[in-house]
């Protein structure tokens, strides 16, 4: 243990002398100008924050020994990020680097030449443990690691961790898969396919680094309160720059103040939706009916009609983008004009073709045959006039789904209208059918399974060019647009051809509560796997009748608050103010979700509406029959039930008032 803390202490200082070689750095003699200074100085901020040491993260929480080929003897310690020493050496070996990957994915059975891995124990930044597992001993028998096991149920305080030192070798094939292919993983609660999404970019970042600094990452997020509980993951493995944000940011045209009724959001998800505003916007190009008329000096050159129209309906043919094509029509009419006066026997060049184009015949044509169009203003007549609806989703959308999305009262402009989420991700498409949307390098899409069509689309032009990470569980699709597979998500996507992996194995809920939630599998998403737990923990589950249903719910918060770690008090969304009364009439308090958890403050009072993605170590939840009944269909309220039921890491208390879901009963109550 000694050997190993001199360790830990020569690597500490080796990091630090590297921040302060960086720190020490003069670039005042090295930049041709105060724009590259900048630039040069951001980066080496950048650098020195990547650097940092924090005092309770572990520098290295592995060892592997090899023992022939090229490493042969060699000693390699397994870290969050790389050390080196004065001379160049390394002293701890990133997690992302190829010689690091046999610390997840080498066993007894095919050890990779690996003789000994280590895993180190820690507590509060000390080293304090260590175990060993010798891969080629044929006596040593196989078993799970206690230090493994200790880390995974390490009580759940403040925002999530990353989970560098426990990824297992299913979790770490797809966190190491290559950048070129987009990836959808299916995961059940507890199987760490969040963690596993983060911890994909941060490999990605590792080894196409500068392919990504210049195409940008992005993690989408379903909420605020999902992307604050995430935030600190990649900054915690050294990745300072990737950006977050939920789909609603990213169609952010317009102010959403205004909600649809489920069946009008559920038409306005739907993917016929794009063929509806492509149609509408293309209804704006009206063919030529008369020629234009180009005076140069003492001369007039003549277009006429007929050459427009067919000038216009190759770029109608072209099927490029709205204002691509609006952009070349000048263009392709002042080419028109120079090739009269070639054969006139004049020279023109490319200047006076840009001259043609500018000219106010020219722009004047061009207005009149195809004419700007903003996208918000194209949504805003599509839902309020029912003659331009009905003239361009004849033969899409029924006469009855056109009634469900055409607004009562009509709205005079963009500025008065209450749009909805739904409404911002049509504007969204009509966008991109005029001007092209900028594509990222990779994109995480996390809590997947409940974006509708158009929203999927609406992501999907975000990586054209780029990958993307799905991740998501079909049991906990919650939306009356929910999809109903991956393979129609990820056509909508626009990546039909991603490979598609599943997770079964659970780590985080506790098998008794994961069997438990799996009860309700059957009647909502027949045919998906349950989540098979690999942490029995007797007593982690207790279901309680409750005569006094507020007073109850109240009790069980405080025995669990006896505990150390994180407490959820989840309730369907109607029935938090009335719990949150009786909190405070309790004198305990309580925190939002997306609030950070402190010692003195644990509790969480979370509406069932907002409890996907979240943890706690232990979760009281408030009459299941009220969460199933706040949902529209029965369905939808079982899937809701199911992810309340399975976010708790260490313990889960049901308190009912109301009698059980009869889905909840698998022969014997529990």
């Amino acid at each position: 243990m000694g050997r190993e803390r001199a360790h830990l202490a020569a690597s500490r200082a080796a990091l630090r002398a590297m921040r302060e070689d960086v720190e020490a750095l003069d670039i005042k003699d090295v930049t041709a100008n105060w724009v590259n200074a900048r630039v040069l100085e951001a980066q080496i901020e950048e650098r020195i924050k990547a650097l940092a040491d924090l005092s309770h993260t572990p520098l290295f929480f592995g060892r592997l020994d090899y023992l022939h080929t090229t490493q042969e003897g060699q000693r390699f310690y397994i870290g969050r990020r790389h050390v080196h020493d004065a001379d160049g050496d390394p002293m701890v070996i990133d997690w992302r680097a190829p010689v690091s990957q046999p610390f997840y994915r080498a066993s007894r059975k095919d050890p990779q030449d690996v003789g000994l891995r280590r895993r180190f124990g820690y507590t509060g930044g000390d080293l304090t443990a260590y175990e060993d597992e010798h891969l080629t001993d044929p006596g040593e028998a196989e078993q799970t690691s206690k230090l493994l096991q200790a880390e995974i149920e390490r009580p759940r305080v403040g925002p999530m961790r990353d989970i560098v030192a426990t990824i297992q070798p299913e979790q770490d094939e797809i966190v190491r898969s290559g950048l070129s292919g987009t990836v959808c993983v299916q995961g059940g609660p507890g199987t760490g396919k969040t963690a596993v999404g983060l911890h994909r970019v941060a490999y990605l970042l590792y080894a196409h680094r500068e392919r990504l600094a210049r195409t940008g990452t992005l993690v989408i997020g379903p909420n605020r309160s999902f992307l604050h509980y995430i935030e600190q993951v990649l900054p915690a493995l050294g990745e300072l720059e990737v950006k977050q944000a939920t789909v609603d940011d990213l169609v952010a045209h317009v102010e959403v103040r205004g909600t649809d009724v489920a069946a009008a959001a559920v038409v306005k998800g739907d993917a016929r939706m794009a063929q509806v505003l492509r149609r509408a916007l293309r209804s704006h190009v009206t063919m030529p009916a008369e020629p234009v008329v180009v005076v140069r000096g003492s001369r007039r050159w003549r277009v006429p009609a007929y050459e427009l129209e067919e000038i216009v309906q190759e770029l109608l043919d072209r099927d490029i983008r709205y204002g691509a094509a609006r952009d070349a029509l000048p263009q392709r009419i002042a080419h028109t004009v120079l090739v009269r006066m070639e054969q006139a026997g004049e020279a023109p060049d490319d200047r006076v073709q840009d001259a043609v184009a500018r000219n106010a015949a020219v722009k004047a044509a061009v207005k009149a045959v195809w004419p700007a169009v903003d996208p918000a203003k194209l949504v805003l007549r599509l839902l309020s006039d029912a003659e331009f609806l009905a003239a361009h989703a004849d033969g899409i959308l029924t006469a009855e789904e056109q009634a469900t999305i055409l607004w009562q009262k009509p709205a005079r402009s963009v500025k008065s209208v209450k749009w909805s989420a739904a409404d911002a991700v049509l504007i969204d498409e009509a966008t991109d059918l005029v001007q092209r949307t900028q594509s990222l390098g990779h994109v995480v899409l996390d809590e997947a399974q409940d974006l509708s069509p158009m929203q999927y689309r609406a992501v999907g032009r975000r990586c054209t060019t780029g990958s993307a990470t799905v991740l998501g569980d079909l049991a906990q699709g919650t939306t009356p647009w929910a999809t109903g597979s991956w393979q129609e998500a990820l056509s909508h996507l626009g990546k039909p051809d991603a490979a598609v992996e599943e997770l079964t194995a659970g780590f985080r809920v506790p098998r008794q509560v994961i069997s438990y939630a799996s009860r309700l599998l059957p009647h909502m998403s027949p045919g998906l796997a349950e989540v098979h737990s690999v942490r029995e923990s007797p007593g982690s589950l207790s279901v309680r009748g409750s005569a006094d249903l507020d007073a109850d719910v109240i009790a069980a918060c405080v025995e669990s608050l006896r505990h150390e770690g994180s407490i959820g008090l989840i309730a369907a969304d109607e029935r938090v103010p009335a719990l949150a009364d009786a909190l405070l009439a309790a004198g305990i308090g309580y925190l939002s979700p997306g609030e950070e958890t402190t010692p003195d403050a644990r509790l969480t009072l979370v509406p069932a509406s907002l409890a996907k993605g979240l943890e706690y170590d232990y979760v009281v939840l408030d009459d299941p029959a009220s969460v199933v009944a706040a949902e529209p269909d029965e369905r939808t309220g079982l899937r809701r039930l199911y992810v309340a039921l399975t976010r708790a890491v260490s313990g889960l208390t049901v308190v009912h008032g109301a009698p059980l879901p009869v889905q909840l009963f698998d022969g014997e109550p529990v």
